[in-house]
Order: structure tokens, then sequence, then C-alpha cells
């Protein structure tokens, strides 16, 4: 059995505050009252709801960095952290893009997921073309610089990715196999485990998530290392067919947890034959909810985490041609009915939670036309509080605007998503550059610090939302 390890956060857990700097604002929010948001729904229950994330839009695009701030309390670099990106010539390192990423995840109280150490794909040509002695230093090398240099920011690894072939279970016959034999995975573990005693060490590997051969040969390595305290958890990608979660995952998750193992649903996402109908949308909702359940339920499964965040940033369509639409939000940052299901799994309340919940004003409904705003506290400390917003169009709207009047001392000190007259006792929080423009039903966010009396109580003033 293994010894007990448990995830780390950067920060203490609650704390709020703001991406400064190239990454611009973002902010995470803790909500007291209802679960609306999967991050919140995963923070209730303890487990990872993550993301992963291409840095180039999480520095330069508003809406990404807001979305991936409020929904996730887990973030993935999906390339800026392998071997080709942080050692792309001999000795020479670069943790730019991670160090950009993991700098976002603590500014918003998220943890981080390194991927990946050992891969055989975004591989340097150097790597490939070493000697036998000189790639097993080559690996080493790298492990230990890499880890060494995220020691206590990133809480758990995949150290070696796609080992096992499709065929049978074999080993994939990769540059690393050829030259170093079967024993490079565990010699990958060994370093990790050197580098960094205190992270979760992963095994990932696709296709895995059945009972079958390939995921025999994962469970038969897997338990070699566990033996040896060298692996903590087994990490399942996910990349599934619409309709296909295998009858058979939950019993697959299960002998892998009586190993002593965690597991973690790494890259999660599920493709549809395009175009997407009705169907096809609420058949991608129910194999969302059933994965995310199957973790839910189990406590030794760390988190879930879906692999991009709008159907526009994922791989699937360059990869299977015809295919797409495998993610949680639309091109266009609105959550599909696989947000539902999986919001529901964490145990959330899909649909935006209950408007009269405690703790939230709303503005009063638009009958059809114009729009509604709901304020509430996220969360609050001796002479601050963060608020959460959310506006609602009842028609197409090309701007709008939410007014109200703060009753006491009450004043922004500063605000993400919105513009206005911000800094007296009167507000008025008009629409930001990329989110005034909404359809009928469609709904954006925003939020703000204020400072308060030190102790006293955050107010919650009445809201309007007009058109602009």
């Amino acid at each position: 059995m293994l010894s007990t390890r448990t995830r780390r956060r950067a920060w203490t857990a609650g704390l709020v505050t703001v991406v400064a700097a190239t990454l611009g604002v973002a902010m995470s929010t803790q909500f007291a009252h209802a679960q609306t948001t999967l991050r919140d729904s995963a923070d209730a229950i303890g487990k990872d709801i993550g993301v992963a994330v291409d840095v180039n839009k999480l520095q330069n695009d508003a809406s990404y960095r807001n979305l991936v701030a409020t929904e996730f309390n887990s973030l993935t670099a999906e390339n800026a952290m392998k071997w080709n990106a942080t050692e792309p010539s001999q000795g020479q390192f670069t943790f730019a893009g991670g160090d950009a990423i993991v700098d976002f995840a603590q500014q918003n109280d998220q943890s981080v997921h390194g991927h990946t150490l050992v891969w055989h794909s975004q591989t340097p040509s150097w790597v490939q073309n070493l000697s036998a002695a000189q790639m097993q230093s080559a690996m080493q090398n790298h492990i230990t610089t890499v880890m060494d240099h995220y020691e206590g920011d990133v809480a758990t690894w995949d150290v070696v990715n796609e080992v096992v072939s499709d065929s049978n279970g074999a080993l994939r016959d990769s540059f690393w196999l050829q030259r170093l034999g079967e024993g490079y995975i565990a010699q990958a573990f060994q370093y990790a485990r050197a580098a960094d005693p205190n992270a979760d060490l992963y095994i990932n590997d696709y296709s895995i998530e059945a009972i079958g051969a390939k995921s025999d040969r994962i469970y038969t390595i897997a338990q070699g290392l566990a033996n040896q305290d060298l692996v903590d958890g087994v990490g399942l990608q996910s990349h599934l067919i619409l309709g296909q979660v295998p009858s058979t995952m939950e019993a697959n998750l299960q002998r892998f947890v009586d190993l002593g193992l965690k597991v973690r649903i790494t890259e999660l996402d599920i493709r549809i034959p395009m175009p997407a109908d009705g169907n096809e949308l609420a058949q991608q909702k129910a194999d969302f909810q059933r994965v995310t359940e199957l973790c839910a339920d189990l406590v030794d499964c760390s988190g879930v985490t879906v692999w991009g965040l709008r159907d526009v940033d994922s791989w699937v369509p360059d990869v299977f041609p015809g295919e797409g639409a495998p993610l949680l939000f639309d091109d266009n940052y609105n959550p599909k009915p696989a947000y539902d299901g999986v919001l529901a799994a964490l145990g959330g309340t899909p649909g935006g939670g209950n408007p009269s919940t405690p703790g939230e004003t709303t503005s009063p409904p638009p009958a059809g036309d114009g729009c509604t705003a709901t304020l509430s506290v996220a969360s609050q400390w001796g002479a601050g509080a963060t608020y959460s917003a959310t506006v609602t169009a009842g028609q197409s709207l090309s701007g709008w605007k939410v007014t109200w009047t703060w009753p006491g001392s009450e004043r922004i000190s500063n605000a993400w998503s919105i513009e206005g007259a911000l800094s007296g006792q009167a507000v008025t929080a008009s629409n930001a550059g990329y989110n005034g423009t909404l359809s009928a039903g469609q709904s954006t966010s925003f939020g703000f610090n204020i400072t308060k009396s030190e102790g006293s109580t955050a107010s919650l003033p009445a809201v309007t939302c007009t058109p602009a």
C-alpha cells in the first residue's frame, strides 16, 4: 500500500485574489450558497475539476481566462510543460509558458497538474538521436530539472505518457523502448520520485477506460511500480466517442484503486459526428455526467480534467475529420448541455441556481425583453469582499449596463469584465468590449472586489439591468 499523499494547493483554500500583469484580471469565486459553478461544486466535495489550457489564450483572451478562473480549480498545461517546450535544445531550459500558467493558478487558488515528462511525441529530435547511455542521462536531467523548477507549485505529474500500444497490450515501440528497453518506465518514476518526493506521480494513457488488453498492461505496470512506491496514480485520458462510455469503466477504476492507487480522468472529451443535433448533445450530456459521477462517487478519484475549454479549442476536428463539439462550452463561451451534466454529477445546481437564494439579489425579470442581473457575495473578509454578478439577456443585446447604489461604506476597489462609473456610491457597470453582445437567453458574468468597514457584513443592494 502506498503512503498517503494529499492534493496540495499553492495558496490557502478560500483565498481570492486578482490576476494582474500580463495575464490581465481574472477572479475565482467561492459561493456560500447553492453551488452553481463547476468549481464551487467540485470544491464542496473535495475533487479537482480541471481544464487543459493554452497559455497564449490565457494571456491574450480575457473571456478565456475569466471562464478558466471561474469554472475550474485545477489547470493542466496543454503544451507548455512538454519536452519540446521546456528543453528544445539539450541543456537549454525555458519555463516561460509553464510559469505563466502556474502564476495564473496561484493567483486564482488553483492547483496544477504537470503534463508530461516522458512521451514519444513532442520530444525534440536531439533526444531521439542519442545513444542509450546519453538518452538515459538526458531523461534523468530533464525530469530532475523540470520537477525541481516546479517543486511546491505543481502538485501532480504525468511522468510517463502513452507507453502501451493499441495492439494487444504490447508496449509502444517508441524510441524510448528501442534504446532503453522497458526499464525506462521505472527509471523515469525513480528520477521523478527523487526530484520531488511530495508530488503525486501518475502513469497516463488513452483507451484504458474499459477492462481489456491495454488497460490490463497498464494495470501490470502500475502494480509493479506501486510495489516499489514509485507511482501514486493512474491517469485515464478518456477521449471518448459519443454513447460509448464503457460498461466496465467503474470496475476498471476500482481495480486500480484496490492497488492502493489514485485514479484521475486526465483528458476528457466526447466527440460527436458533425453537425451535432439536439439528441446528440443530450447523449453527450449523459456521457459526461456518467464519467464525472464515477469519479465523484469514488473516494480515491482525485478529479476530472476536460481537454480544452471550448469546442473551437479542441484537437478533435484536426485528428478526426467530420467529428467535433467535444467539450463543455461552445465557441462563444456558452455552456452546453454537457456542462449541466458535469455540474449535476458534482452535486451542483444546473441552470444557475435559485435566484431567491439568500446572499443574492436579482433585477426584475425582463418579460421577453431587456435583461436581468444577479449580484451575489462570493466571499468576504474583515475589510473587504468579492462579488460575482451575472447578466442574462431577455432579447438580443449589443450592450448592457447594471446600476445600483451602495447603502453604506462599500466601494469598488478593482473589477473585471466591466467598465463605467465604478468609484462612487452610485455605480453604473457597463459591459466590457468583449461581453456586450448577447443573444436572447445568453448570459455573461463580471465581478469585483470592495472595501468596507472592518468586520461589517457585505451588503446586497438592489440592482437594475438595462440595454445600452
